[in-house]
């Protein structure tokens, strides 16, 4: 991730976050309008005048998904390369542009995506719209500075994935739950990888995937859609495509049996415990009721897992459950959690089993179901005050299934009944189907004992 910051867009960060929009909920989908240009780049606008301000973004389906084997974590260096301007722009005077008018930019690399945005009051809304074509089609970068920022990728690594203990587990964990679907390969890469990548990956990435074709523009704010198209369509429009990359859905075959990852610390540290099942995204119905199990689990301290784990028990400093839905591919559910000094990692993982079969058995209350709904509604909606995320939310749902399909959220949460929360961990949280990440001391021996669980 890039970021820059001005002092201005403070001021203009937390009229974004915070400003309430009456486009927010259900009813901003009826202000979106979708266009193609002529090269095949897709286009989703959505008028929201009430601050003179517009998030500008720039996606692509360029993700660590689209990382080829043995190149791992060279989208993510991709994203880094794009700051490094063009013979029109250099890096400095990009940056310059957006401080200058009180604006922010960043930019962002997932497994399924990379995406470039810019915030700027609305009257600006020209510069990050020619910036952006800019470098689309005229970026530049040489060995060196492939070199140099391929060693900052590096070095992020070594930061935040080797030096520290949790974050290993958890990339040991997917590694291990996934075979043959991508996000068995970490964003950032392998550092193997990341040695072996050069200058010539970097080109053909570029070339292969950020063509206009594969991306998408979302822009969300102060602006007139019959003024700013044409703007677009005149920057972006006129850039060549080869056309559109072909892209793959990846799932694997079904898991047949429990499989065990350890990692032994060498630094002083509680263990962790991660639990991790295949579960589908939001191409199949069961998506939802998995959304609303992750509620029920983890959103917040009268949640379950906090509440019998880390204040009834007392078994775990921290317990949680997160659940992707928005993936390409069908992904995991999580269930975490880390012990209280002088706990057995052993007792917290039959702790966790232990809720899950009682999710399994006992129907879940008409009062604690109708609380996670609402939590969700609540999140959902009140998120969509802020213009930024109404544009990923556009994005998000537009590169897995289409924008539309956000009307969708609050009525599939909505029908979600104590049934189809028992149904779904029944049918998902099956001992065969799951992978099992344990984080230990230095030579710590993990505990053989009979799980109980289905």
């Amino acid at each position: 991730m890039r970021k820059r910051n001005s002092f201005l867009w403070g001021i203009v960060s937390f009229l974004l976050l915070f400003v309430s929009s009456p486009l927010s909920g259900a009813g901003f989908l009826d202000h979106v309008s979708v266009h193609r240009l002529d090269n095949g780049m897709r286009v989703i606008l959505l008028e929201n005048h009430k601050a003179p301000m517009v998030t500008f973004q720039v996606w692509f389906q360029a993700g660590s998904r689209n990382d080829w084997w043995g190149k791992t974590g060279l989208a993510h260096v991709f994203e880094h390369l794009m700051f490094k301007g063009t013979k029109q722009v250099s890096r400095e005077e990009f940056s310059r542009k957006i401080e200058e008018i009180g604006g922010d930019y960043n930019a962002f690399t997932s497994h399924d995506f990379a995406a470039y945005f810019e915030n700027v009051a609305s009257e600006n809304i020209e510069i990050p719209i020619r910036l952006e074509a800019d470098r689309l089609q005229n970026l530049g970068f040489t060995e060196e500075e492939f070199k140099t920022e391929r060693m900052v990728v590096m070095e992020e690594r070594r930061l935040r994935t080797q030096d520290q203990p949790q974050a290993l587990l958890m990339e040991q964990v997917a590694a291990t739950a996934f075979q043959s679907q991508p996000y068995r390969w970490p964003v950032i890469g392998w550092m193997g990888d990341l040695e072996r990548v050069d200058h010539d990956d970097a080109v053909r990435f570029y070339q292969s995937f950020y063509d206009p074709a594969n991306g998408l523009i979302v822009v969300v704010g102060d602006f007139q859609k019959d003024k700013i198209l044409p703007t677009i369509s005149d920057a972006f429009g006129r850039i060549p495509s080869k056309g559109k990359p072909e892209h793959y859905l990846y799932q694997d075959a079904p898991q047949l049996g429990e499989r065990r990852v350890a990692v032994n610390r060498t630094t002083p540290g509680l263990p962790y415990v991660v639990v991790a099942y295949h579960v589908p995204n939001l191409r199949d119905s069961d998506s939802y009721a998995l959304e609303v199990v992750s509620a029920i689990l983890s959103s917040g301290k009268s949640s379950r897992l906090y509440e019998n784990l880390v204040r009834g028990k007392r078994l775990a400093v921290s317990a949680g459950a997160d659940y992707s839905l928005l993936s390409i591919d069908p992904s995991l559910f999580y269930f975490y959690a880390e012990p209280l000094p002088g706990k057995d990692v052993s007792q917290l993982e039959a702790a966790i089993y232990a809720e899950i079969e009682k999710l399994q058995s006992e129907p879940v209350s008409p009062r604690e179901l109708e609380k996670a709904k609402n939590q969700l509604e609540a999140s959902f909606t009140f998120g969509q005050d802020s213009l930024f995320y109404q544009g990923l939310l556009l994005a998000r749902y537009e590169l897995v299934s289409t924008w539309k399909d956000i009307a969708k959220y609050i009525p599939a949460i909505r029908a979600v009944s104590a049934e189809d929360v028992a149904r779904v961990a029944k049918k998902y949280f099956l001992s065969r189907n799951r992978t099992v990440g344990l984080l230990l001391p230095e030579d710590g021996p993990e505990t053989t004992r009979e799980r109980k669980g289905n």
